[in-house]
């Protein structure tokens, strides 16, 4: 089946053309918004050729999952069919799927907390800037690598243009990071995306030093400890910045003649937002960003290899059940305030082991399919694990391991240990986004050299492989995997 004949069955059964109202896409989704979600057959549109699941959790959209690569091509079919992209970009960020099993029950019954609403807001913020930071991060990894092998580079024009090359791309976008950030959360909270790129943008400028200095608030011996100063509060700042910009701009927006709104609402928006923002926001966000960093280097880089290990046996083996609440999209803004802190991300290596330790229990979970010969089961598997090696986690989680329930879990405990060993060893990354095999160019950061820290992460990755599928093999039968 193409992809034109893949999309027109999808309409159909989503209540045809007529009933959709746009149509884009997330790595691995199709994500459509109806005008009836009970025109929407969920079991037809599972039994369509290339559907690989389906989550229908909300009454007006729905998810059909295509997988990678694929969903990209089918909104842009979709958008030549002339359904158009969402209006504001916003993306739906519930992760709950629904792959030869009924996951949308499940994801209907969960109500998203306060704390639930925010992460997901930061997620809606930072999710469609993983492309660059994956850019970025990959090139900075490269970089690095061509310093420690080819320490001399400098003296060969070929090496070094590459080498500048490289952290030209990086830095075209670390340097302008709260600007992207600005610009993003401007599109989420309704207000003119470019005047959030600005704020963004003031955050990094050094008229801020020179207000500091005016002031008394900074610091000429430790400016990176100073009250006031450029870049403090980073991404956080930048965050409640543009969402207190957008009241003002409505605000302003109401009282303005029609004929004066261009020139003067964006002028006293920038101007009513400028002093809080500069006086305020930056300083009290950047306490916060301070500590939130603290916390995250006490734990995950501490002197004490115990902590390290308890810290990142914990972190991997809780990030799967985090991946389906949908509450791993907060944690982007974690990596955002350390990547712009200290220059690389710490917690991240160890979570990359959940997609290894749901490799290996895959594998297992496969040899035992075999034996019983549930070919459906071992067809599902064949298709999914390239990707899971590759580091696309999305068709073993809700192909495989999350619908029979306990490998969900031993899969998870497997990558425990290869978290603990990777945080033990102090792996940092360059970036986050990408994991599996293809995240090798990025785990070059942290106090061990690059090439170091991509082997003690290939270790890790095969620690989870190992585990997941040890423990795995061990504790779910054949009868559940011949019944799955």
């Amino acid at each position: 089946m193409t992809n034109e004949e893949l999309v027109k069955r999808i309409l159909a059964e989503s209540g045809g053309k007529e009933n959709v109202v746009t149509a884009t896409n997330c790595m691995t989704r199709l994500r459509i918004h109806v005008k009836d979600g009970s025109k929407v057959s969920d079991d037809a549109l599972k039994q369509v050729e290339g559907v690989l699941g389906v989550v229908h959790d909300r009454p007006d959209y729905v998810e059909v999952v295509v997988g990678p690569g694929k969903s990209r091509k089918c909104a842009d079919i979709c958008a030549e069919m002339g359904i158009p992209a969402a209006a504001d970009g916003k993306e739906d960020l519930s992760t709950g799927n629904d792959w030869k099993a009924n996951k949308a029950a499940v994801k209907a019954g969960q109500k998203d907390s306060r704390i639930k609403s925010m992460l997901k807001t930061f997620g809606e913020i930072f999710v469609p800037l993983i492309p660059g930071v994956i850019a970025a991060g990959l090139c900075s990894g490269l970089a690095t690598l061509l310093t420690q092998v080819y320490p001399g580079y400098a003296d060969n024009a070929f090496w070094s243009i590459v080498y500048n090359l490289l952290s030209l791309i990086n830095a075209s976008f670390m340097t302008y990071l709260t600007a992207w950030a600005g610009y993003r959360a401007a599109e989420r909270f309704g207000a003119t995306p470019i005047l959030g790129g600005m704020l963004g943008m003031m955050t990094t400028l050094g008229n801020i030093d020179n207000i500091a200095k005016i002031i008394g608030l900074y610091n000429e011996a430790q400016p990176l400890d100073a009250i006031l100063r450029a870049g403090r509060g980073g991404v956080l700042a930048v965050v409640i910045g543009v969402w207190f910009l957008a009241k003002v701009e409505k605000a302003v927006r109401k009282r303005i003649p029609d004929n004066l709104d261009i020139m003067f609402t964006p002028l006293l928006t920038l101007i009513v937002c400028a002093i809080p923002y500069v006086f305020i926001i930056m300083p009290l966000t950047g306490f916060v960003s301070t500590g939130l960093c603290w916390i995250v280097e006490q734990v995950c880089m501490s002197s004490n290899p115990i902590i390290r290990i308890v810290a990142g046996f914990i972190s991997a083996a809780l990030f799967l059940p985090m991946v389906a609440m949908g509450m791993h999209h907060g944690l982007v803004a974690l990596y955002t305030v350390q990547l712009e802190s200290i220059g690389f991300v710490t917690l991240y290596p160890a979570l990359a082991m959940a997609g290894a330790g749901q490799v290996g229990a895959a594998i297992a979970i496969f040899l035992k399919a075999k034996k019983v010969k549930n070919q459906r089961l071992c067809s599902v598997i064949d298709g999914a694990l390239p990707a899971g090696i590759l580091g696309v986690g999305e068709p073993l989680i809700y192909g495989v391991t999350l619908p029979m329930g306990k490998p969900f879990f031993t899969a998870g405990i497997g990558a425990a240990f290869g978290g603990a060993f990777v945080m033990a060893m102090q792996v940092a990354s360059t970036t986050w986004g990408p994991s599996g095999i293809l995240a090798f160019p990025v785990m070059t950061a942290g106090p061990n050299s690059a090439v170091m820290s991509m082997v003690y992460y290939g270790i890790g990755l095969v620690i989870s492989y190992v585990m997941g599928f040890l423990i795995t093999n061990a504790f779910v039968t054949t009868d559940e995997v011949a019944q799955a």
